[in-house]
Parts: structure tokens; sequence; C-alpha cells
């Protein structure tokens, strides 16, 4: 079931050559005088801008970071995928950082006259980190590889979307469109087979997921920010966060109830106790519809993952928390307040008329329209798809939203997806993520150590609600959520090998 083993040669490549070591030692007054010539340099070129010459030293302490050791440039690499915003929430300007961290290079004056300049800045950091491992490599001469597990099927359905950008092309379509319609489902496969050539030792998995805890606390706490500075009225605002914010708060829910289910007495638990009132109520002012059907989903698959007493024990949470959500439901089904939001984002995702559904009536009837153009435009080509690159059809016209890819992009991408690469790209879409969601639940039953069981648990939640908010909301084409699905997925090679050394154990223990 699990082809989990590695090929050893020489021990994990973590800590920095001898030579770096001494170069930083012996003349950190060259160094510094050097790098003070450039940052004078940039300054010069760009008549005193700052953004540049910041953007510098940040590039070069990532570099440091990296070079000295491997998985922290990692741990950066995720710290600031989680904390920095893509797109500002609607109702701001702008967000508190970040967002040149996902924009082409091209939409940057000093390299707005280079075609070519595409990459983003999140890709030149991931890329540069996998070249300093391959570096590092060379310099040691000592690799550990770590197996991935489907390798095969993952490469195979990551080749079908290169050849559907291929007929896309081929076709009449556009390169920039099919780069953002791609760029973000490849982070997936190349962190799928990158992460776990880096986190390895089980230490390293616990580093991970506090980082991810601790990025993603920060987008609460600027959620709460907000609220605050709001004088708690959202002004007509619809969302106080990213959508894809609220999606990570769904992971932290579920971390925290393994946990907690699986008696797990950690600094991570007491930490996610005090600060989940605080992420509830983020994730409630939110108002992202589908990240309440991913938790609800999350939540079920995690439930079947339990033995019998370990479900009826939450049992006997879940349904009196069920019957006060009914009377919730039932009290605040018409009430407009503050109060009963939760209630009225319900009801609109089932309400089809304008007096039920209120202001999301037009969200809803939208989307209607855009499935409608959707199931009209896959006739065209059912098993190949239109490819990448190329509007889909628009029977019914579409209203002018403020998103320059609307033509190419719909609300639910997991229809897009059949559009763009055909009954067969859609098959091996969920061959592959269902795959993925059987091993984990293998690694699941294997595991003793019940804080990487509640990491089991993170990584199927994780996959479930991606699945479930890209049927509603543009979510395989948001870097940041498809950066730590990767990112998860990865983990499992190095979880299958720490379930290994447990059954090991205990196997010569007997």
């Amino acid at each position: 079931m699990a082809p989990h083993d590695g090929h050893h040669i020489g021990v994990p490549v973590t800590a920095p050559p001898s030579r770096l070591r001494r170069l930083l030692a012996d003349r950190p007054a060259l160094i510094l005088a050097a790098f003070s010539v450039l940052i004078a340099l940039i300054l010069v070129l760009n008549q005193g801008s700052m953004f540049y010459a910041v953007a510098l030293i940040a590039l070069i302490l990532a570099l440091l970071v990296t070079f000295y050791r491997i998985d922290w440039g990692f741990y950066l690499f995720m710290g600031l995928v989680l904390l920095f915003d893509q797109y500002p929430p609607r109702g701001y300007e702008s967000s508190i950082i970040g967002l040149e961290y996902f924009e082409n290079l091209k939409g940057f004056d000093i390299f707005s006259r280079i075609d070519w300049a595409v990459a983003n800045p999140l890709e030149v950091h991931l890329f540069l980190i996998i070249g300093l491992w391959v570096i590092l490599i060379v310099m040691r001469k000592r690799l550990f590889y770590q197996r991935v597990p489907f390798w095969q099927l993952a490469a195979i359905f990551f080749g079908w979307l290169l050849i559907s950008l291929t007929y896309g092309m081929a076709t009449g379509g556009d390169f920039l469109p099919a780069l953002w319609e791609l760029r973000s489902l490849f982070y997936v496969g190349i962190l799928y087979f990158f992460v776990p050539q880096i986190i390895q030792r089980p230490e390293q998995v616990r580093t991970f997921v506090r980082v991810c805890i601790a990025a993603i606390s920060f987008k609460a706490v600027q959620g709460v920010a907000r609220v605050i500075r709001l004088g708690f009225d959202f002004g007509g605002r619809t969302e106080l966060t990213n959508h894809e914010d609220p999606l990570f708060f769904a992971g932290l829910f579920m971390l925290f109830f393994a946990l907690s289910m699986f008696g797990v007495k950690t600094k991570e638990r007491t930490y996610l106790r005090w600060a989940l009132p605080f992420i509830a109520v983020v994730f409630i002012l939110a108002q992202r519809r589908a990240t309440y059907g991913a938790f609800g989903v999350g939540f079920v698959a995690y439930s079947l993952l339990l033995t019998g007493a370990q479900f009826r024990r939450i049992l006997r949470y879940v349904l009196p928390g069920l019957v006060l959500l009914g009377i919730y439901l039932a009290v605040f089904w018409d009430n407009e307040t503050s109060i009963g939001l939760p209630a009225q984002l319900i009801k609109s995702s089932f309400s089809s008329t304008q007096e039920t559904a209120g202001e999301r009536y037009y969200s809803n009837l939208y989307r209607e329209f855009e499935n409608y153009n959707l199931s009209q435009t896959i006739q065209r080509s059912p098993i190949f798809g239109i490819g990448f690159g190329n509007k889909y059809d628009q029977p019914i016209s579409l209203a002018m939203i403020p998103f320059s890819l609307r033509d190419y992009i719909s609300h639910n991408e997991i229809f897009w997806l059949i559009v763009k690469s055909g009954a067969i790209g859609f098959f091996l879409f969920w061959l592959y993520l269902d795959i993925v969601v059987m091993y984990t639940t293998h690694i699941f039953r294997r595991m003793t150590d019940p804080y990487f069981k509640a990491v089991c648990v993170m990584i199927i939640v994780a996959v479930f609600g991606q699945l479930i908010v890209s049927f509603y909301d543009l979510q395989l084409t948001y870097s940041r959520n498809m950066v730590y699905l990767g990112a998860m997925m990865g983990l499992l090679p190095t979880l299958d090998r720490i379930a290994d050394g447990q059954a090991a154990g205990k196997g010569s223990a007997g």
C-alpha cells in the first residue's frame, strides 16, 4: 500500500557547510560593506525608492537563512505564503502586507520592459530554495532522497495539464491567462515532490505545524484588528480576510479537536485552546459560506477515522451542539442583525429567491449563470477539454465583476477543470486526490503517536476542505491555499516513515 522506503546516501542536508560559517565569522565587515554599497546603488538607480532596497535585503536574508539551514529556509517560505495577502479583501484598498509577493515581476517598474518576466516573487523564492538544495547536495556529495508515494500518478496528472496547456495554445489561447490558470495547480505538484526532501524528521514536522499555526493565527489577529477598527460595524463590507483564510482556520479547529481527542498535551494544544475563540469569531465574520461546508465535511471525515469509543465520546458534544445550532437557526433565520449573520449566510446558501437570499441573491445567480455556461462549453470537447488559455462560452452574458480573468476562470473550479482539461484531466484529478486521502488514512491507522495522528487529520481536512471550497470560490487558482495543500500532502512520506519506525520499535520491543 505504501511505497515509503527512501534511498540513503549519507545524511539529510540541514547544517551549513563549514566554509560558509568561516566566511560569515571571519569577514563580517567586508560583507557588510559590500552589502551597503549594493543598497546605495539600488537607491540611486530607483531615485531613492525604498521598495527595491527592502526587497533586496529580504532576498539576501532569505538566501542566507536557507543556505544555513535548508529546512529553516522552507519554514520561512511557508510563513510568508500564509502571512501575505494575494488579494486584498473587498472594501480594503490594500492589505497590511504582501500583495507584491504574488504579483508577476513584469508588474514592477524595474522589470516592466522584460516580456518574459512572468514569474512572481513566490516562485522565485521557491525555486531559489530548490536550487540551493541542489547546490548543497553537490557541495557535500551526500543525499537523502525520500521516495514520493504514487509519483507516477501525480506525474501523469500534471503531464496531462501540460498537454491541455499545449492544446490551448495551439487553438488560439492566450499564454498569460493560461499561466494564471495553471501556476497554482503546479505548486501542489512541486511541493508534493519537494517537501519530503526537506521535512524528513519528526521534529521538522512539528516545527512545520507550528509555523502554520503561528502564521494562520496572525491572519485571525488581522481580522480582529479590522473588526475593532471598524467599530464592530462592517460598513457594507462582506469580508474581513482573504477568501482562503477561513479554510486555514478550519484546519486549526480540526487539529485542536484531534489533539484533544487523542489526549496530546503539547504547547500547540494549549495555545490553540486560548486562540480558537478569537479565530472562531473571525471565521464567522469572514462570511465565506463555502468554508462552513468545508468545515462540516472535514468534521465528518475526521469522525469516520475514530474508533467506536472515540466516536461515541465525540457524539456527546456534537449532538447537543447540533440541537443548539437548530435552535439558533430557528430563532435567527430572519434576523438581519450581526448576531444573525451566520444564520443569514446559511440561509442564503439554500435560497433561490431574492426575498430569502437577500444580498447574496445576485452572487448565487451569477454562479448559476457561470455553471450553465460551463455546461454548454464542455459539449464542444468533452473528452479533451478546450485547453487552458481559452475563454469558456457565455451563451448567458455575465455581469462585469472586478476580476480580470472573469472570462477564463469561473467560481466553480471543479466544473471549470473538466471544461479546460476534459474528462481525462477530471478523472486524473479525482484519482490523484482520492489516492492521497486513502494513503493518509492508511498512515493514520498505522500511526501510534497521537500527535502525528492529529497531523494526519489536518491533512485529510485540508484535502476535503479544498475540494469543497473549489466548488464555489475560485480556490484551485489561488496561490496561498494551493501551496498549503501541496505542502500538507508532501508531509505524507515522512509521516509514513515515522509510522514505520514506531511499528519497528514496537515489534522489536515485543
